[in-house]
């Protein structure tokens, strides 16, 4: 039984993390309906501006690192958004994909050039080591916790945001009409602008999580999309909540399959996916249209 609770527990902390993963990439398929191909590529970035944060502060606090790291990633959303993401929107469903796309190669080959090829890894000092007794012979790590926790935070701040306030008022009217939205006095591309930074915000959190979790390199990028695509698509397009619960089921899945052999654990998470597609294309929990 403790084998079992803790292959759960396991799942569970990283389904937080592809939960995060899955956010922001959420978040800007909502609002906008772009399917960025470079989520993942910019979670490795900020990856790599965690680790170049740290080696300039001297630290190990990545409370302190993402105080500095958030920010940088707003500008950069919002900057990405206004420069490149608004002519893909103007163009047929394929243009963003292929913008994205180049965009991808681009922020690898810059990353491989200024980074070089070597797996590199955040510190975090104790915490990274830290854990918590929850019973006999089972302990949970602090960090996989903390990870959850900020996810849980991100989406239920999210949600907020978007069902509570102006803000997330214009978010969702111009996502269901951006003629009409126009008409009333809304700067869509603007609106785009802050949509796309306060996703990649999230994605800031997301890659010095996951810097600290584990090694990462220029190329990672491609792996890292490819969770937050499965987790977003199982949980259901549109729904927040969905996509934290379509990360932690990803997550239980890789853990299972671990136990058994550590070769099946990413097979069971793609086999996963795959049986949801099947039986259930809508996601588990899509967002209820009013």
């Amino acid at each position: 039984m403790t084998a079992v609770a803790d292959t759960l527990i396991q799942g569970l902390m990283l389904g937080g993390l592809y939960g995060l993963f899955a956010a922001g990439l959420s978040l800007i398929f909502g609002v906008m309906r772009l399917v960025n191909v470079a989520h993942g590529d910019f979670i490795v970035l900020a990856a790599f501006l965690s680790l170049a944060i740290q080696q300039w502060l001297g630290t190990q606090s990545p409370f302190f690192i993402a105080l500095m790291l958030v920010p940088v990633m707003f500008c950069i959303g919002y900057l990405v958004q206004r420069l490149l993401f608004n002519s893909a929107l103007d163009g047929d469903i394929l243009r963003p994909v292929l913008i994205t796309f180049g965009l991808s190669v681009i922020l690898q080959n810059v990353l491989l050039q200024v980074f070089s090829a070597d797996a590199q890894r955040v510190q975090a000092g104790a915490l990274e080591v830290a854990s918590i007794a929850v019973g006999a012979g089972l302990h949970v790590g602090v960090f996989p916790l903390l990870v959850l926790a900020v996810c849980v935070g991100v989406v239920a701040v999210l949600q907020w945001m978007l069902y509570r306030t102006g803000l997330g008022r214009a978010f969702r009217a111009t996502s269901d009409d951006g003629t009409v939205a126009s008409m009333m006095g809304v700067n869509h591309r603007h609106l785009f602008g802050i949509a796309t930074a306060i996703a990649f915000a999230v994605v800031a959190l997301a890659g010095l999580l996951m810097g600290v979790r584990a090694t990462f390199g220029a190329s990672s990028g491609p792996e890292q999309l490819i969770f937050a695509f499965e987790a977003v698509i199982v949980g259901g397009l549109g729904s927040l909540w969905g996509t934290l619960a379509g990360g932690v089921l990803l997550g239980i899945a890789q853990s299972v399959g671990a136990r058994i052999s550590p070769d099946l654990q990413f097979l069971a998470g793609h086999l996963t996916f795959l049986v949801v597609l099947m039986f259930r294309p809508q996601g588990l929990f899509p967002r209820v249209q009013n």
